[in-house]
């Protein structure tokens, strides 16, 4: 499939140049855009092989990289990394192409950001896919991914990168080529100064996290969620293995937010990349009935 999508770039509040992949929609009539916001380490192509679907079916797309990730700038003050300024960046975006209302997709760190918009800015949420999170986060899933994140890595080779991308995720995505790791490292290294891949991301994007300690890991999101679901299309995605969304969380959810639907992605862990069988079975009749 052609990877055909425009460059968009924005300025931040505090004078960022932020990226954006976007995605045109096929012929027909008006719909409401889909904005979709990767996860903590990774960036706008993740979503390469669901946003060109999704615009096909007449939907235009914007995929972000968040500020320290993929083709946005990295912040000089490394606590703006956090929710509630993703959240602002996401608006200043939406202001300057004219955009009041969207769909949002939010993949693990994508959908806390959804959660922060729902909490200053409800209304630009027309209905929200989450991906494979929730208002309270499993602590073994939160451990696993502070043990890599922003940890220096030695790299010497694309080979070495795919092994590496492997290592990290082959238990969450146990159905993955070689071919498949490979194209993996390519969407989330980049060749560094030393002329070696290295991590598409800022190490210093932990630091929020780091400074917040043990608190970090237990924030109550709850009433972010509620405010989320409450009143507007909401689907919910989980890996059936998933580390980080327990199912006891994924049921509270859907207790609270009753007409929220629902789909588990089988023999997959955190995250759904929603390219999946399933995935794709919940989210394009979820899209079919919104405006």
């Amino acid at each position: 499939m052609s990877q055909t999508f425009a460059e968009r770039r924005w300025s931040s509040s505090d004078g960022l140049s932020l990226y954006a992949r976007d995605y045109a929609a096929a012929s027909g009539p008006a719909k409401l855009p889909v904005v979709a916001i990767h996860g903590l380490t990774r960036n706008s192509a993740d979503f390469e092989t669901i946003a060109p679907l999704i615009a096909q079916s007449g939907r235009r797309v914007l995929a972000v990289d968040i500020r320290g990730r993929g083709q946005s700038d990295r912040a000089p003050d490394p606590m703006t990394y956090q929710p509630v300024t993703y959240a602002q960046d996401i608006l200043a975006l939406m202001r300057d192409l004219g955009i009041e209302r969207a769909v949002f997709l939010g993949t693990s760190m994508g959908g806390l950001i959804t959660m922060a918009l729902a909490a200053i800015r409800s209304k630009v949420i027309a209905a929200a896919i989450i991906n494979d999170v929730g208002p309270e986060v499993a602590k073994e899933g939160l451990t696993r991914i502070a043990a890599y994140a922003g940890q220096p890595v030695e790299i010497g080779s694309w080979a070495e990168a795919a092994a590496y991308a492997r290592k990290l995720n082959e238990t969450a995505l146990p159905h993955l080529s070689d071919a498949d790791w490979d194209a993996f490292a390519r969407r989330t290294f980049r060749i560094g100064t030393e002329g070696t891949p290295v991590p598409d991301y800022d190490p210093d994007i932990m630091a929020p996290i780091r400074a917040a300690g043990a608190k970090a890991l237990t924030p109550n999101l709850w009433p972010f969620f509620t405010r989320l679901a409450k009143g507007r299309p909401t689907l919910l995605v989980r890996g059936e293995t998933s580390d980080l969304l327990s199912p006891e969380t994924a049921a509270k959810m859907r207790k609270r937010a009753p007409k929220m639907d629902f789909v588990e992605v089988p023999g997959i862990g955190h995250a759904p990349m929603l390219d999946e069988p399933e995935a794709k079975a919940a989210i394009f009749p979820f899209l079919s009935e919104l405006p």
